[in-house]
Formats: structure tokens, C-alpha cells, sequence
């Protein structure tokens, strides 16, 4: 009884609340954070149907406590909720304008991952209009876009896996699919720590990343996937997959070799009117 009570002070000595994942086999604490609507037509950017897609994809998995929430401006209570999260999946307009918008709320996110939180970030919160923000997001993902760089398009195109091995791609073979593609996005490319893109779509003869992962300098790990644009697009069960393996993986929790079951009710995936709002 005495030496259990010595490791619990222990434990919480050296890996107090909102520190760091030491407890390889504790719950991970996963905010999924969505916005409402920002003017794009219906069956596009409906961030809070996606978040509840997520969260129902996520339900068989023990091992995360997910917690939704609306994180439409100026949502002050964001820096304390994502101080005791492990991990955060970002589906919200303007990313990377999203993360610094409030100091507290980006210094929550940098602080996030310096303790090895899992970070994600799904279509629109990739990147800003402007490219003042793209640093402060590469930062923390490893990826994004803005300023005169900032190219997108709507098209059905081949996606090709070019790191079949990774976890995050385990059961996701080439694929074609309609859908908005964001690319020459910038990625943190040099030092001992790369981006590792996993998919690449063919956009005007290119081969532009369209997904990737990074193991950050900070032990930390980060996932993006620019797509995702329609919320038709959840029905595909490689993009439910990927999302969820994404997730997954940036938890430091194991993927089976053949990829994770992400079946789902039907009823689930439907667009209610007002759902997103």
C-alpha cells in the first residue's frame, strides 16, 4: 500500500495535468474543435457534422475520451480546454488565422505540443488568406499555406499513397475522388525532423502533397489533410480511415497493420438541416 501510494505521488510529481502523456496506457484526452458556417454553399464546410462523424468513428476506441466542441470567435474558455487535452483535431475556417487569433490560444496550442500532444488539422484549418500566419501554423503542424502562394482547386483527380508503410496509410490504397484540393502548400522540408507526406494528388501534371505526417522536434506529432472539403466525402471509407488512423497515430496509439474498421451507420453521415449550425 505505501509503495503504491509513493508511485502515485511520483507520478504526479513528474507528469502533473496538461504536461505530458506519460501514462502509456491512460485514456488520451481528444478536444475535436469545429466552427459553424462561413458562408460556403451548403454540403461544404460543415465542420460540425464532421466533428460528429469523427466522434461516432471514434467510439470503439477505449483508449480516447473525445470531447466536441464550437469554437466560433471569440471562444475564451478555448486556452483552458485545450490545456488539459492530449490532443486536438482543427476543423475550422482559416487555420492557421484560427490558431493566433488569441495570443492565450496559440501560446495553449505551442505549449500542446512542447508536452507531445497530438495535433490535427482537416481541409480549411490548413492555412490563412494571409501569409503573416503561415509561420506560427508550421510551427505546430508542419504544414500550411497563405499570401500569393495560396493555390486551390476543385477537381476530380488520382491520389496516389507514397508512404505505404507509414501507420496512417495502413488499409488506404490510390484512390480518384472529387473534391478541393489545396496545394504547393509550404511544409517544414529541412533539418533532422521533415514532414512525411503520405498522399500525393495530380494537380496540373504535379504531384502535390494532399496529406502528411510529422514527427515534430518537440517528440510530438502532427497530422494534415487538406481535403474534406464536401461533407459527402465522409461516405468514403479511405477518407474515414485516413482521418481516423491520423488521429490515431498522433495519440502514439497503435494502428492495426490492415487499417482500422471504420464502418458507421448510415444516419450518421446524413447533413440534417441546420446540423452545422
Amino acid at each position: 500500500m505505501i509503495v503504491r501510494v509513493l508511485l502515485a505521488l511520483l507520478l504526479v510529481a513528474v507528469c502533473p495535468a496538461g504536461v505530458a502523456i506519460c501514462d502509456e496506457g491512460a485514456p488520451r484526452r481528444l478536444l475535436i474543435i469545429g466552427q459553424g458556417p462561413d458562408g460556403h454553399p451548403p454540403g461544404s464546410h460543415e465542420f460540425m457534422a464532421g466533428t460528429r462523424v469523427l466522434e461516432r468513428l471514434l467510439q470503439p476506441h477505449d483508449r480516447i475520451e473525445t470531447t466536441v466542441v464550437k469554437a466560433d470567435e471569440p471562444w475564451p474558455e478555448g486556452p483552458e480546454l485545450i490545456a488539459k487535452a492530449d490532443g486536438v483535431v482543427l476543423l475550422v475556417t482559416q487555420g492557421a488565422r484560427w490558431m493566433q487569433n488569441d495570443p492565450r490560444r496559440f501560446d495553449a496550442l505551442v505549449q500542446l505540443a512542447q508536452r507531445g500532444g497530438g495535433i490535427v488539422a482537416l481541409h480549411w484549418s490548413v492555412g490563412a488568406h494571409e501569409a503573416r500566419y503561415i509561420e506560427g501554423q508550421l510551427q505546430v503542424l508542419g504544414g500550411s499555406r497563405g499570401g500569393p502562394q495560396r493555390k486551390y482547386t476543385v477537381t476530380e483527380t488520382d491520389v496516389q499513397v507514397v508512404a505505404p508503410d507509414h501507420p496512417i496509410t495502413a488499409g488506404i490504397d490510390d484512390y480518384r475522388v472529387h473534391d478541393e484540393f489545396y496545394y504547393r502548400l509550404d511544409l517544414v522540408r529541412d533539418g533532422d525532423h521533415p514532414v512525411q507526406p503520405l498522399l500525393a494528388a495530380k494537380i496540373e501534371g504535379n504531384d502535390e502533397t494532399c496529406a502528411w505526417a510529422w514527427e515534430r522536434p518537440d517528440g510530438g506529432r502532427s497530422f494534415g489533410f487538406v481535403c474534406l472539403h464536401f461533407h459527402k466525402n465522409w461516405d468514403l471509407p479511405h477518407y474515414r480511415r485516413l482521418v481516423v488512423q491520423g488521429v490515431l497515430w498522433t495519440l502514439k496509439l497503435p494502428v492495426p497493420e490492415d487499417g482500422v474498421d471504420v464502418s458507421i451507420e448510415p444516419e450518421v453521415l446524413e447533413l440534417t438541416a441546420g446540423q452545422s449550425r
